[in-house]
């Protein structure tokens, strides 16, 4: 069991369980919109996601120094150069098979600028970091939601358009703003050491706990009126968005799991709207 848990550490140190949440949440878009995408496309995301969360970390690692010896970014700090050499693989291999794929067309720039956008943006977060702290979080929802939705809202027709599919996108965005400043919550004692600024690191424990309980709370109840009141086509989404909000608000509240235990089912969550590959 101890092997397993340690196995599964690793996954998530390399982000591997992002990737796949994200493919995830790119699959509840296109069955919500109504969209068929090909398996190149769900490919292509999760290079560009593994990409930007190792950059992402690879860059937190730079600041610690090896007398850190624990958790996803002394992981980064000890294998950086191997990591670099496979992001740089990785990133090469995606931008040439999506110019393969897309050719020169609007999907292809609109993807390439928003990869350059969402970097620019980590790069002024740690600039500005310390003044902004309160956008870190949610920046980084909005535009996570944005990366894994922004293809099927493009190849969806005009006509289509409907208030569910924003208010799913909009709740969506709500459930990765709460996972986030869930676990900036679990790592506040080692971003202090480490000298990483995050909400947590600036906003009173207590009330920072009060809010992202009244933050669950009110995005769970506005999902299951969403599972009440939309028409019968769309009720398996805002069904599988309290899934995973409740999965969230339990193990974030219960007492006996570890930070650990906590951080791997919350991302376990993200893999929910992969249930639809079965229907």
């Amino acid at each position: 069991m101890q092997f397993l848990f340690k196995f599964y550490q690793r996954i998530t140190w390399l982000s591997i369980d992002v990737v796949l949440g994200a493919m995830a949440g790119m699959l509840f878009f296109s069955r919500a919109l109504r969209v068929e995408l090909d398996w190149q496309e769900y490919a292509l995301l999760g290079m560009a996601v593994w990409c930007i969360y190792t950059t992402d970390h690879l860059m937190d690692a730079r600041k610690l120094t090896f007398h850190h010896r624990k958790g996803r970014h002394h992981f980064h700090l000890i294998y950086r150069k191997p990591l670099l050499v496979v992001l740089g693989i990785v990133g090469s291999l995606g931008l040439v098979w999506a110019i393969v794929f897309f050719g020169f067309s609007r999907e292809l720039f609109f993807g390439a600028g928003l990869g350059v956008l969402i970097l620019v943006i980590m790069l002024a977060v740690r600039k500005f970091g310390a003044e902004q702290v309160r956008l870190k979080e949610l920046s980084s929802a909005v535009f996570y939601v944005i990366g894994i939705s922004w293809l099927p809202w493009y190849e969806m027709p005009e006509i289509d358009y409907t208030w569910t599919a924003l208010g799913l996108t909009i709740l969506y965005m709500g459930l990765a703003y709460l996972n986030l400043i869930m676990l900036s919550c679990l790592d506040t004692e080692s971003d202090k050491e480490a000298g990483f600024v995050s909400i947590a690191t600036k906003i009173p424990q207590e009330r920072l706990l009060t809010n992202i309980r009244n933050l669950s709370i009110s995005l769970i109840l506005c999902s299951f009126l969403g599972l009440l009141l939309v028409n019968s086509f769309y009720r398996i989404y805002p069904g599988l968005l309290v899934i995973m909000l409740l999965v969230h608000f339990l193990c974030f509240f219960k007492t006996n799991l570890s930070a650990e235990q906590v951080r791997m089912r919350m991302e376990v969550a993200f893999l929910v709207p992969a249930i639809l590959l079965l229907i």
